[in-house]
């Protein structure tokens, strides 16, 4: 309650001050102020988004059409075409494939353009039946453990949770996997499924293409019969003309300034100069190697333990995670291009997209020198596909020359057999084929443009951010073989890697780009769950981490459950990895069993399987009976499937179930996320 001398006091004070003190006017001219800056600002970037240049500006568009550079509707009806080809790639492949359709287009008067899902409003597709004889075609890869790629995430999402009326729509779908998985082409069949469900037409059926076995005949035997159902379906014939055009364009750039040139970076300019976080795919960060040392005892081959320094680049990785590593190629094999095609390597260039309402104006990277090209960019060191061969015919001035590249080239038995024996089988890389084929010389822009992108590699962390908050494991196999025609091929991140060792004599460490990809394989939750890990060879790398996570809970004093390990290897004194690290955890009891493996160590080979079929009970009572997790990294191709089929049996015969039951519980493992793989091939 105010009494009367509150009153008072505050008469007195209004006597004595102004009507407007300074503060008043203080604020007043900071609300004048901010109003102000508030208005012109938001005035000028009004005025600046109508003049903001877009990646796509065709000078055909309209100023709405400018502004709507996620709508591939529009860019097909602007620029008279009917073919859509969308890529779910995370390798490049569908990538490519993608491009090659739309490229044959052309020869049934279909005028297509390729386009990433990503970048799309993909509730679009609802609009394509206002295009006439419209066709969208879908090269979708499945990644992982059935997940959709990166850039296909949004509209896998968007099929699963819409319900658009798609009636209209035409479609086909090729698929792109690996038979050694689980979940072979799951993504495909979804979405061509799906697409169905909606209302959609499929035009042609599915094509699953098989990276175990050959997908590049997969896609081209696909290929051929998808273009008969087109014309079938439109009632169209081909023209019979071949579309040899060039996607990109050759530009000089001997004037541009050296600040504005390339040399390595995957999308910023000078980005390993200025990092800035966020580090992903496009935007790796550059790591120095704290250590690199060798892991096998004796013997000629090699595994590395390296790490990866993250202090101070606000990345945070999880146990299981990977991490991506970018490698660059041998110098060695890029002056041998430069060689065979008399090139001076130093030449400072760019390609330009034909197509200017492609949101993809270079193949990589521009400008730059055709050594950073080959060195950073470009894949010189896997097999060529057909599309290859075929480009380089004309560049063959020997005519047995060109009728090698044209039988590899065609569709013919005669041609997939050669093609198989003598790229395949015999694993030549393109350097390989421009030295058997010396009358072969084809433009180095050309040929930049025709070899795929270099891919990051990715590895499984073998580390705990627990432990090791500053730095990223890994433990990696150096790839070194000789191919049947006595060349030397060489893994090229291994092969970096093995020659990027820190020192201690004041020098730079050694650096490479590198980002953190989240997994799906994790601990369970809860540190008192038991677990079973099965990693032989350098399928042990995520279960260092794992162990490592639950050696901290236990000094932590919390409760830990069962650790049981099974590793193989050849030889106990040769390539028995992190050996000690492993005796001290069993002997401290973070580890409580492992079971070891030595294939080579006794007359009879010997493998973590075996030891599997051995110790039923045990794996029994851990998934079965304790609910506990079971692990598995490595090979796909035969022990991740043995171990599969393994655990199936132990299931139907110790859970006494009958062998549907036993799938269904294993397969309600796997969805529990009780059972988890961390496998390639």
């Amino acid at each position: 309650m105010e009494n009367s001398e509150g009153v008072k006091i505050e008469s007195t004070v209004v006597s004595e001050e102004p009507l407007i003190s300074a503060l008043d006017i203080g604020l007043f001219v900071v609300i004048i102020t901010v109003a102000y800056f508030w208005y012109f600002k938001r005035d000028k970037q009004s005025s600046s988004s109508e003049k903001k240049p877009y990646t796509i500006q065709p000078s055909s568009l309209s100023s709405i059409e400018q502004t709507s550079n996620s709508s591939f509707i529009k860019k097909l009806k602007s620029t008279g075409r009917s073919l859509v080809v969308f890529y779910g790639s995370q390798t490049g492949t569908a990538e490519e494939f993608a491009g090659r359709i739309a490229k044959e287009g052309a020869r049934y008067k279909m005028k297509g353009m390729v386009a990433d899902p990503e970048e799309c409003d993909m509730a679009d597709l609802v609009e394509m039946k206002e295009i006439q004889k419209s066709l969208a075609i879908f090269c979708i890869a499945t990644y992982g453990e059935g997940d959709p790629t990166d850039n296909a995430m949004d509209f896998y999402e968007w099929l699963q949770n819409g319900d658009a009326d798609l009636e209209g729509l035409n479609y086909a779908v090729f698929g792109l996997g690996n038979k050694t998985y689980e979940h072979y082409n799951e993504i495909a069949i979804y979405i061509d499924q799906r697409l169905e469900e909606l209302g959609a037409t499929r035009v042609h059926e599915i094509g699953l293409g098989d990276d175990d076995a050959n997908i590049e005949d997969d896609f081209v035997s696909w290929k051929e019969k998808l273009w008969d159902s087109v014309c079938s379906h439109y009632g169209i014939e081909e023209t019979g003309e071949e579309s040899n055009i060039r996607q990109y364009k050759l530009v000089d750039c001997s004037e541009v300034l050296p600040e504005r040139i390339f040399s390595g970076e995957i999308s910023r300019l000078k980005s390993y100069e200025n990092q800035r976080f966020p580090f992903d795919v496009k935007n790796p960060y550059l790591s120095k190697i704290l250590v690199n040392r060798e892991l096998h005892k004796s013997g000629d081959r090699s595994c590395m333990h390296i790490e990866f320094d993250i202090d101070g680049s606000k990345m945070r990785y999880d146990t299981g995670d990977h991490v991506a590593v970018y490698p660059k190629n041998s110098s060695e094999l890029v002056e041998k291009i430069g060689k065979l095609l008399n090139a001076d390597l130093d030449t400072v260039f760019s390609l330009l997209n034909t197509d200017e309402e492609s949101s993809k104006k270079h193949p990589f990277p521009c400008p730059c020198t055709y050594r950073t090209a080959l060195t950073y960019y470009l894949d010189i060191t896997s097999n060529p596909r057909t599309h290859i061969m075929k480009e380089l015919i004309e560049y063959a001035s020997d005519p047995k020359d060109q009728e090698k590249l044209k039988l590899m080239a065609s569709s013919t038995p005669e041609g997939k057999k050669e093609f198989h024996e003598w790229i395949l089988r015999d694993n030549r890389n393109i350097v390989h084929i421009l030295e058997d084929l010396p009358s072969v010389k084809p433009d180095l822009d050309h040929l930049c443009e025709l070899l795929p992108r270099l891919q990051c590699r990715y590895y499984s962390i073998s580390s705990s951010p627990k432990v090791y908050p500053k730095s990223i494991h890994i433990t990696a196999v150096l790839v070194d073989y000789t191919t049947p025609t006595n060349r030397v091929n060489k893994g090229v991140a291994t092969n970096l890697l093995a020659q990027l060792k820190p020192t201690n004599d004041g020098l730079p460490q050694p650096t490479i780009p590198i980002y953190i990809r989240r997994s799906q394989f994790r601990l369970p939750p809860k540190s008192q769950t038991p677990i079973i890990m099965i990693g032989p060879g350098t399928g042990l790398a995520p279960f260092r981490g794992f162990i490592q996570e639950r050696d901290y809970a236990r000094k932590e004093g919390r409760e830990i459950g069962e650790m049981v390990l099974y590793f193989g290897c050849r030889k106990k004194d040769e390539d028995f990895i992190y050996e000690n690290e492993l005796q001290e955890y069993v002997a401290n009891g973070t580890l409580t069993k492992l079971h070891l493996a030595f294939s080579r160590d006794q007359p009879e080979k010997q493998y973590v399987t075996h030891l599997l079929e051995q110790n039923a009970d045990e794996l029994w009572n851990i998934i079965g009976e304790k609910n506990g997790h079971l692990y598995v990294c490595g090979d796909a191709r035969s022990m991740a499937k043995d171990v599969h089929n393994i655990i199936e049996k132990v299931v139907m015969e110790k859970g006494q179930m009958t062998n549907s039951q036993a799938l269904n519980y294993v397969k309600k493992m796997e969805q529990q996320k009780r059972y988890s793989a961390d496998v390639w091939s």
